[in-house]
């Protein structure tokens, strides 16, 4: 079939960072300055960030996934103990409940969103004593924010604590039930939260992660466990101070600090997380009106307010069939995920195929195409005019 007219200057990934020149400033004075780490910038970046999502803390930290092992640790995850997460993740957000030795258990989705079903989880939670479980790691999945309210009422029934993984949706929001928008991480609901700051999502810092909590003593034991176990705070010590040298280290905690000029690229891409969210919200009504009815697509969980599309995830019968397509014309989509059940190593703990029906029907169909903030109307239509073109070729409808 022939090229469509408008030909992209550029590959077309499913998502890429936008440096701008206020970034590389702000990234060079922070080179210049007297500290690279450990220094104001990570506290300035944690003040700002908190304000941002409406939470009391935050804590900088080296990725979402450090972010995830520190919350786990935090919160006393041991050999043992049994942690709920979902399937359609990245591995992290059940890999932290391994670092510490604890059991994942998995609940299916919903597959109209892609998040865990919240209805599979107390079904889970009923079908064993009270105190079996933990904990429960719900993940706003795609930028689609938990409806964390009902999450928190569950949690508190079941005696689980909450951590939310936020990763995917800096920006985003619920609204609970007195019709009030619930931004993502805000601390209402969950007892942490976490955010990656990959180069893919909403704030690029190369690598980088946050932590967000309303808990002042989880707050106070997160910096501590980020910097080795290490305190200074000389009103905590167990033995008398001995000069402005000393510090303790009162637990085993790990090396995951953000550096000074991370956390200042994070706060010139805090300033503009609005006007990026914004765009993001923008092309995903463009694709949604240009998908509303095609034959043989399904958009997973288009229009849903508080949306905060990291991804935007089509849903099609041949989906190896048009990923080769699009990557022919230089549109590099992605799949997102894997079910985490179905990975080797999680099959050595016993799981199997089949175990979550609706997660793997989800992974079988589902395709991430192209959504940044400077992704332009012409590259994103030239998407939809592939995918149209894929599509009206003859392939089979969506099963």
């Amino acid at each position: 079939m022939p090229a469509p007219a408008f030909l992209p200057s550029r590959p077309l990934p499913y998502g890429r960072q936008n440096i701008t020149a206020a970034d590389v400033a702000a990234v060079t004075e922070a080179l210049q300055a007297d500290m690279l780490t450990q220094g104001p910038t990570v506290a300035a970046f944690e003040t700002a960030f908190a304000g941002y999502v409406g939470s009391k803390y935050a804590v900088a930290v080296a990725n979402g996934t450090a972010a995830l092992h520190l919350c786990a640790l935090a919160l006393n995850v041991q050999p043992g103990q049994r942690v709920i997460t979902s399937p359609i993740t990245f591995a992290a957000s059940a890999n932290c409940v391994r670092y510490c030795g604890g059991e994942v258990q998995f609940a299916d989705i919903d597959p109209n969103t892609g998040l865990v079903d919240l209805s599979l989880v107390r079904r889970l939670l009923e079908a064993h004593p009270k105190g079996y479980f933990s904990g429960f790691i719900p993940v706003d999945f795609a930028g689609l924010a938990v409806d964390l309210e009902a999450a928190r009422a569950l949690a508190d029934e079941f005696g689980l604590w909450i951590i939310e993984d936020s990763c995917h949706a800096p920006g985003g929001f619920f609204i609970d039930s007195q019709g009030q928008e619930q931004r993502c991480g805000n601390g209402r609901f969950a007892n942490l939260a976490i955010f990656s700051f990959h180069p893919v999502k909403h704030i690029a810092t190369g690598e980088g992660g946050m932590i967000t909590t309303n808990d002042e003593a989880l707050y106070r034991r997160l910096l501590r466990l980020r910097t080795h176990g290490i305190t200074r705070e000389a009103a905590t010590f167990a033995h008398p101070n001995e000069g402005g040298w000393y510090m303790e280290m009162q637990e085993l905690g790990y090396n995951y600090r953000l550096p000074d000029f991370n956390c200042a690229l994070g706060l010139s891409q805090l300033q503009r997380a609005g006007a990026g969210l914004a765009r993001r919200r923008e092309l995903a009504a463009r694709y949604d009106a240009a998908f509303a009815q095609m034959p043989g697509l399904q958009v997973l969980a288009p229009g849903r307010p508080g949306h905060a599309y990291h991804l935007y995830v089509i849903q099609i019968a041949d989906r190896k069939g048009l990923y080769d397509f699009l990557k022919n014309r230089q549109i590099f989509a992605q799949v997102h995920y894997i079910p985490v059940h179905r990975m080797p190593y999680y099959e050595s703990l016993g799981w199997r195929v089949g175990d979550f029906p609706l997660a793997e029907k989800y992974y079988a169909n589902c395709l991430s195409i192209p959504l940044f903030p400077t992704l332009t109307n012409e590259e994103q239509d030239y998407v939809v005019t592939c995918v149209t073109e894929f599509l009206t070729s003859g392939n089979a409808a969506l099963n």
